[in-house]
């Protein structure tokens, strides 16, 4: 990856506090603050990647939140500003009267030479996504594609700009996005209608927009990646895994469907009759998740991926570290009946049902003996169950964008179904009993403690099909090779250095 250049701004954002606040800057570290927070009667803080700083020792009055409010852009229905010719996010927070009790500074910076990581996608024309955590950098890099393709490739680009964040706030855009053309959103939930727009208006060979949530902009998406414009987005979810499960938004990746198979079939996949599979081809050519500022995930083949996926349970994909050359993350796992997904959290997890019976998850949760519990706030939740028809709800989409949890669904609000979907979410595998199981997952987690500490393969114990499967997911999750070996009932997992 070529050297990196900053555009920041930052004395323009610093320029709207409160004097008081203002003289805490100059001895504070300015390169990796994320946002700073002001909350009526709680003491101002600046928060970088992996601390906070208080900025004063008196709280927050109304008079400093009028006095900021004063000075930036107004609020959009989605309660965010900006700050004119800056890619700054003034985000607010309001009382049931309305009025703004607190708000978030979040700092946006334009930064050039961060895509030589999928350059080689954007370059050949895919449509592409990018998933992420909150925070991770998928608008930022979007601003530099939709730069790249305008400007070093000549290409006719549109930015559907729904909260101002990719080309900055004010009728001029930022000169980070180059060449490229910005149509602004009225209301967030107009973004599927300005997408469709923007392509019957002004014929754009490339199209970047942020956050697809909806099934109708899923279904927009859909739309202009079929009349042959190369689409780059961002989605809600960390790992392609998420999408799958996720029916609101499988659709990027072409949709899941159940089908049941004939015997001689299931015979020769070694499965069950009723599987998963693909249900058309995916809207985006490729998926890269971001892992961190240097490090991203790439699927270069969404259908392969998505298929091996349902498949087997584990997807392929490829580490591209800066600097360093690709390495594959994980070679063919053992067929498995379904799809099933072990949470990215230590135990117990802790989940918040929205639109669900709580008292029914419990029920699920001590029938099938699990280290988890339910919370009525989805402040700490690491899982969010949700009732599939309520899934695209503005609160639900708040509540995983801020607390970066798993969402599963489920179809109906009946203890069935949320039993299947906790089976699933735990590897609770049918005809194995659960301390084998969590037996395997110990094996298989110090066994990669020493593959990354001693960079030596690690043989594990023999055990069955479906154990194996879950074993190749923690592999997965660690970015290290994995393969069977040998034959039943002896054959076992090898796990190699990345």
């Amino acid at each position: 990856m070529s050297a990196q250049e900053r555009v920041d701004d930052l004395d323009l954002l610093l320029a709207t506090l409160p004097t008081s606040l203002r003289h805490a800057f100059p001895n504070l570290p300015r390169e990796e603050l994320l946002e700073i927070v002001l909350d009526l009667g709680r003491i101002p803080q600046a928060r970088y990647v992996s601390h906070t700083v208080n900025l004063a020792a008196e709280p927050v009055a109304l008079a400093d939140l009028d006095a900021v409010i004063a000075q930036v852009g107004d609020f959009g229905a989605d309660n965010r500003a900006g700050i004119e010719g800056t890619l700054h996010r003034i985000s607010a927070i309001r009382n049931r009267k309305g009025r703004v009790i607190g708000l978030t500074l979040r700092v946006g910076r334009a930064v050039y030479g961060t895509i030589d990581a999928v350059r080689d996608l954007v370059e050949g024309g895919k449509s592409l996504l990018l998933l992420g955590r909150p925070g991770v950098g998928k608008t930022t890099r979007l601003r530099e594609i939709a730069r790249v393709l305008a400007d070093e490739l000549n290409k006719r680009v549109i930015i559907i700009d729904t909260s101002n964040e990719i080309g900055g706030d004010g009728d001029v855009p930022h000169p980070a996005i180059g060449s490229a053309r910005r149509m602004q959103v009225p209301h967030p939930v107009e973004q599927h209608a300005v997408l469709i727009e923007a392509v019957e208006n002004h014929m754009p060979e490339a199209i970047v927009v942020d956050e697809i949530g909806t099934s109708a902009e899923a279904l927009a998406a859909r739309t202009i990646a079929e009349r042959g414009v190369q689409l780059i987005g961002t989605a809600h979810g960390t790992v392609l895994e998420n999408l799958v499960l996720n029916p609101t938004l499988s659709d990027l990746v072409g949709g899941v469907q159940t089908v049941t198979l004939t015997d001689e079939e299931a015979r020769l996949r070694g499965t069950q009759k009723t599987v998963s599979e693909r249900k058309a081809p995916p809207t985006f050519d490729a998926v890269v998740e971001i892992v961190g500022r240097e490090e991203v995930v790439v699927h270069p083949d969404t259908a392969t991926a998505v298929d091996k996926l349902l498949r087997t349970g584990v997807s392929s994909g490829a580490r591209r570290l800066s600097g360093q050359a690709e390495q594959v993350l994980s070679m063919d796992a053992e067929p498995e009946p379904a799809l099933v997904k072990r949470p990215a959290v230590r135990k117990p997890a802790i989940i918040f049902p929205y639109a669900l019976s709580r008292d029914s998850v419990e029920r699920v949760l001590r029938d099938l003996q699990l280290d988890a519990r339910t919370v009525g706030k989805p402040d700490r939740a690491t899982i969010v169950l949700a009732l599939r028809s309520r899934a695209d709800d503005p609160r639900l989409r708040r509540i995983l964008e801020t607390t970066g949890a798993e969402l599963y669904t489920v179809k109906k609000n009946s203890t069935a179904q949320i039993r299947r979907i906790l089976q699933r979410i735990f590897n609770v595998v049918a005809g194995v009993e659960q301390a084998e199981i969590d037996a395997a997952v110990r094996e298989v987690e110090a066994a990669v403690e020493q593959v990354l500490s001693r960079h030596e393969p690690a043989r594990l114990s023999p055990r069955s099909s479906a154990v194996r499967s879950v074993q190749h997911r923690v592999v997965s999750r660690h970015h290290l090779l994995a393969e069977s070996q040998g034959s039943e009932p002896e054959r076992h997992l090898v796990i190699y250095p990345g």
